[in-house]
């Protein structure tokens, strides 16, 4: 069944935007969960330009469903993730000057120092998943690493005008997906889906969750967060 990772990051923008106390993200996280989602997802950047440290900390405390962390491969962010423990770990590419992730990480830039971070953290059960782009090479380079997960990169198929490019990016997200699962990745994806195009993206056969979050955020600053996840969830299944 196919399951809603909430991503509250924005909400911390928000926050962050006045150096204030508020919105508060954890705040934030349970009214998702009452919605609805099936998990919390958020990204500790390097540059804290939203998340805080202090922000992890409490959501490993509050959140009852999984708590997703979104990290660079580096070893700062390992050495977090070993003491916060989160659910699972999703390693991704990260640029200060960038204003959001902007694509999948090079996994055969440094397959093997890639490797060692991967069996680091599920050393220590916490599994891992690589936010990639759906290339074959990158995902038989995230099965060597002995990984459990891939988030497939899904911005391509987001920013696509007009039907037939749309319907292409579509179709190599399909392809991924098929070609993880025979690898015996699990398959979630993410970036960029809207409540107008996720529904095509969660009907690919085998894939487990989308880890959503501007969209969401932005339609909870007008109608609230309960509701914005209900609909989320909806739109999901076609039902919006």
């Amino acid at each position: 069944m196919l399951t809603l990772g909430v991503n509250i990051d924005h909400t911390a923008t928000i926050r962050q935007a006045r150096r204030t106390v508020e919105p508060d993200p954890i705040a934030a996280a349970v009214l998702a969960e009452l919605a609805g989602a099936d998990g919390i997802t958020v990204h500790l950047r390097e540059d804290r330009r939203h998340i805080q440290d202090r922000d992890v900390g409490l959501l490993r405390q509050t959140v009852r469903t999984h708590l997703n962390l979104e990290m660079a491969p580096t070893a700062e962010m390992v050495a977090i993730a070993l003491e916060v423990k989160p659910d699972y770990v999703t390693l991704v590419p990260e640029r200060r000057e960038e204003v959001t992730t902007e694509g999948g990480l090079n996994l055969l830039a440094d397959r093997d120092r890639y490797a060692q971070i991967v069996d680091r953290l599920q050393s220590e059960g916490i599994p891992v998943s690589w936010f990639i782009d759906s290339d074959r090479a990158q995902i038989e380079a995230a099965a060597q690493t002995q990984a459990q997960f891939i988030e497939l990169h899904t911005g391509k198929y987001a920013d696509a005008e007009g039907e037939i490019s749309r319907a292409q990016e579509l179709k190599i997200l399909a392809e991924g997906c098929e070609i993880a699962l025979s690898l015996g990745l699990r398959v979630n994806a993410g970036h960029g889906l809207t409540y107008w195009n996720v529904y095509p993206v969660g009907c690919i056969p085998g894939m487990e969750e989308l880890n959503i979050g501007h969209t969401i955020v932005s339609r909870a600053v007008l109608v609230g967060m309960e509701r914005a996840v209900r609909e989320m969830k909806l739109a999901m299944r076609g039902e919006l």
